[in-house]
């Protein structure tokens, strides 16, 4: 069976099921192999009741001490059952599970599996998988895999699949050359690709992914290298001066731009009207003023003549752009034309807003991914700025650019990478730093605490609701997994709503959800018609909600610290003081030490600096990966160092043979092609 072919030709994918999986973004038997886990269950030896920890997922191996008793109560049907041995006693709790009543059988030894809980004052173990000692033992000191879900395709469904994928499947060509395998290390591919899904043990896995990380930074910085080429000094036909429009917009702001914002600027101005076209990053943290500048050098192409365009990652966020800035030119007496170009416009609003920007009527573009459309044709384009890059990737960039002649580039990145890791990964970019937070605005206050404080938490949040105020709680995960044992956005929010008050509005938001349900519900959240919005961290670039003051974020142990920091960097946005409090689900003292830090700086280039420290090559485990640029299964703090060597390796490579003209680099050389012609438009080797 051919990588290629449509996952429906696997024995047991009906047409339901396609869809199903569809949802997941997997068409094809390659996509499924590309699906790698987001984590894996070890499964450990069994330990006596009395070893049991809270807050674990632990093993337990007895038989029962009564038989199960089936109670009934509130459309709800509960197994109970109690389990003993020398060193202390186990409650154990199905729900809605009636069968488990016949399935347990008293005088027959069993494995219960499951999450460890102290409730009045005993300890229960809800919803454990039940093994016999044989079955168990087979998994014992194993790794399983745990796939991200969707509701109606659980885990046993997914890997059941991957493993007939695996055997089915045809073989990859091994593209890498020899040398670069053996200096750097590097599995076979179709070794990794086995075992990247069904590891034996932890070493096979560190291998496996070692290999694919490598590959994936190889081609992204391929990809860089011949944007770089591409672009470098290529002469402009837009010569762009700063305007005494720009500087009356900046003499009547509210507030002093920082020396750092300054010099921001003057970078651009420099790039902008030195004859070649500008390409730059301006890398601030969240709330450094990144937008500000972005505005006063869309004004200073306006007022050259030319036009426009800003690219925000969702449409409330392009809204939001559009409607400030607006303001701020209505404010300042400023007389040049925005125009907001969204996928969820209507078909006259869309042909009203392509036909304002063909003609030049419009000065400003703003808008999502929509701005790259085929309908979309400017007039003059002579400056592009994508903000939040990392959720584009560089290709989407390279789209934007694509619809003028060779337009000014301005990225805004609000991930506080370190220096050596972002000239790598930002090769085809100058690089601007705002360092410094404006003034005035109030440090967050910070904490790190257990799930027993969750009480005091939903009463600190009532009590900021009744002074006015709104509310974040961020969940890792959109649904219950069979799998994963972390709060979930769907059920937690409903449980949030018993726990506070009628008057409380609670929403909850994920990337899942359609995009007019997606923007229905961060407009409301921005409107103040909804008080406290449950999410995942697809708010990470969210709006700019000023009357934010709370950032509750639940299983903070499952996140890297420079993510976590994004996060809170949602809030502390206004006049008043905002609060983040994190709580550590794990009841790991290591994990609470990592968090720590978070209590102690809100220096975004400093926490990313520390999470680079800290998350050492084999740290993979428990973490979410940061989401950043384009990997699916690279990370770029906690595999620096595969990245670093990757970036040597395609220097050295194109070096000795900038054509990969060499025979063995031949299939090397297919696969660059193959990527290159994924991800942009215009280049290749």
């Amino acid at each position: 069976m051919t990588n290629r072919q449509p996952l429906t030709d696997l024995k047991g994918v009906g047409e339901k099921t396609g869809k199903l999986f569809e949802r997941l973004g997997i068409r094809t038997v390659r996509d499924l192999l590309s699906y790698y886990p987001r984590d894996y269950q070890a499964y450990e030896r069994p330990v006596p009741i009395g070893q049991l920890k809270e807050q674990r997922i632990m093993s337990v191996e007895s038989a029962l001490a009564t038989s199960a008793d089936l109670l009934r109560f509130n459309r709800m049907q509960l197994v109970s059952a109690q389990i003993r041995d020398l060193t202390g006693s186990l409650q154990l709790a199905w729900y809605n599970m009636p069968y488990m009543r016949s399935h347990l059988k008293t005088g027959e030894m069993y494995v219960f599996r499951g999450r460890v809980a102290k409730k009045r004052g005993r300890l229960v173990m809800e919803q454990p998988e039940v093994f016999t000692p044989e079955a168990y033992e087979a998994l014992e000191d194993s790794l399983q895999p745990v796939y991200g879900q969707t509701r109606g395709l659980g885990n046993k469904a997914i890997v059941k699949m991957v493993r007939q994928a695996l055997e089915v499947r045809q073989m990859e060509r091994e593209y890498m050359p020899g040398d670069i395998r053996r200096r750097q290390e590097l599995a076979e591919i179709n070794y990794a690709l086995e075992r990247i899904h069904f590891p034996a043990d932890r070493a096979e896995l560190l291998f496996a992914r070692k290999r694919l990380v490598f590959d994936e930074f190889f081609l992204f910085l391929t990809g860089v290298k011949r944007l770089k080429e591409h672009r470098e000094n290529k002469a402009s036909s837009y010569i762009i001066r700063e305007t005494a429009l720009a500087v009356r917009l900046k003499e009547s702001l509210p507030y002093r731009l920082t020396r750092a914002q300054e010099q921001a600027f003057a970078d651009v101005c420099r790039d902008m009207g030195g004859g070649f076209v500008m390409n730059r990053l301006i890398q601030g943290d969240v709330g450094s003023g990144k937008t500000i500048v972005a505005v006063l050098a869309l004004l200073s192409a306006a007022e050259n003549g030319f036009q426009g365009a800003l690219m925000a990652p969702t449409e409330v966020l392009a809204r939001q752009h559009f409607e400030s800035i607006t303001k701020l030119f209505a404010d300042c007496g400023i007389e040049k034309r925005l125009v907001l170009v969204t996928g969820s416009m209507t078909a006259k609003e869309k042909r009203e807003a392509y036909a304002a920007i063909a003609s030049h009527e419009a000065d400003i573009v703003i808008g999502t991914h929509a701005l790259i459309q085929e309908k979309v044709v400017y007039d003059k384009l002579a400056l592009v700025i994508t903000d939040e890059q990392h959720r584009f990737g560089v290709g989407q960039r390279e789209l934007l650019s694509g619809k003028g002649d060779s337009p000014h580039v301005l990225v805004m990145s609000a991930t506080p990478i370190p220096r050596t890791l972002a000239i790598i990964l930002y090769g085809d970019l100058d690089i601007s730093v705002i360092d410094e937070l404006p003034a005035g605005r109030r440090a967050i206050k910070n904490c790190v605490v257990d799930p027993g404080w969750r009480p005091k938490a939903y009463a600190f949040i009532e009590n900021q609701v009744a002074q006015g105020r709104q509310a974040y709680v961020i969940c890792p995960m959109v649904e219950a997994s069979e799998m994963i044992e972390a709060e979930n956005v769907v059920d937690y929010t409903k449980s949030l709503r018993k726990e506070l008050p009628d008057f409380i509005r609670v929403e909850y938001l994920h990337g899942k959800m359609k995009a007019k349900d997606k923007n229905r519900i961060m407009e409301e959240f921005a409107a103040g018609e909804i008080q406290v919005l449950v999410s995942t961290t697809v708010i990470e670039v969210g709006v700019n909600v000023p009357n934010a003051t709370v950032m509750m974020i639940e299983n903070a142990e499952r996140f890297g610290l420079a993510q976590l920091h994004q996060l809170r960097g949602r809030v502390g946005r206004g006049a008043d003081q905002s609060y983040c409090i994190m709580i550590n689900g794990s009841g790991d003292g290591d994990a609470a030490k990592r968090l720590d830090i978070l209590n102690k700086s809100n220096d975004g280039f400093f926490i990313a600096s520390e999470d680079l420290r800290l998350r050492g090559p084999g740290d993979i485990f428990g973490l979410r990966q940061s989401g950043d640029l384009e990997f699916r299964l690279a990370d770029i703090f906690t595999d620096a160092d595969v990245l670093k060597r990757a970036s040597q390796e395609v220097s050295r490579l194109f070096a000795e043979d900038p054509g990969l003209e060499k025979e063995e680099h031949k299939e090397l050389r297919a696969r660059i092609e193959a990527y290159l012609g994924d991800h942009y438009e215009k280049l290749s080797l």
